[in-house]
């Protein structure tokens, strides 16, 4: 019970969305969140894993030559 539970509004300011898009994620289940009455708390851990699931590494691009320079 260590873990911040954070508003939907927190939620948008870290993400840099509005709250549609938090308040979204909910309605489809794609973030773990907790009712606390009618409020809706979103755990820090829970924000970290989605954040870190959706997280894409760059490429390293290894140098390959097609042909023959003329």
């Amino acid at each position: 019970m260590n873990d911040r539970y954070l508003s939907v509004e927190q939620v948008a300011e870290i993400l840099g969305t509005s709250v549609r898009f938090p308040r979204r994620l909910i309605e489809e289940r794609r973030i773990t969140y907790v009712k606390v009455g009618r409020h809706v708390r979103i755990p820090e851990r829970a924000l970290r894993e989605f954040v870190d699931s959706r997280t894409v590494e760059p490429r390293t691009r290894s140098r390959v030559r097609y042909g023959r320079a003329a």
